[in-house]
């Protein structure tokens, strides 16, 4: 692996966040559980790695309540719910901007908490943790999953959008 030369300088912030946002992406739901409690973090920062074997990784700030969730030792797996167009309002409950709790979805896979309704849904041992500046990068194996041919949600430019 080469190492970077400097880190310094490179684009603002703003910057970086507005050339980025030209990529469109779907929206998911990152979920995670210690027994005691559950939580769930919109997430567009979600890529497919390999296909032998099966990684997936998600980019987490630092600073988020999910970091924490997900640092812990004992939380070894984690879901990741893609969703549908319909869940719209599902995407700015887990940005920070909650609804009515009675309204997530939430289900079950062997004590994972996922969303339903979602496009597709995977289940992931944590498989590697790697620092990434001021996020960490969880790097997923997938032990499960289960999608449906419904639209997903795309996120691009800072708004949401649906396919068609």
């Amino acid at each position: 692996m080469t190492q970077p030369q400097s880190m310094t300088g490179g684009l603002s912030p703003l910057e970086f966040r507005q050339t980025l946002g030209r990529f469109a992406s779907g929206v998911t739901i990152i979920t995670a559980a210690d027994g005691q409690e559950r939580r769930g973090m919109t997430a567009s920062a979600f890529v497919s790695v390999s296909l032998q074997p099966p990684l997936i990784l998600v980019s987490v700030d630092n600073r988020a309540q999910m970091h924490a969730l997900l640092s812990r030792p004992e939380v070894t797996h984690f879901g990741v719910s893609v969703l549908s167009a319909a869940q719209r309002h599902l995407s700015d409950h887990f940005a920070g901007r909650p609804g009515p709790e009675e309204l997530v979805p939430w289900f079950e896979h062997e004590g994972l908490p996922l969303i339903g309704g979602a496009v597709a849904q995977l289940v992931c041992r944590k498989h590697e943790v790697i620092p990434a500046g001021d996020h960490t990068l969880y790097l997923g194996f997938v032990d499960y999953s289960r999608y449906t041919d419904d639209d997903p949600l795309v996120y691009f430019r800072g708004q949401y959008h649906e396919l068609g």
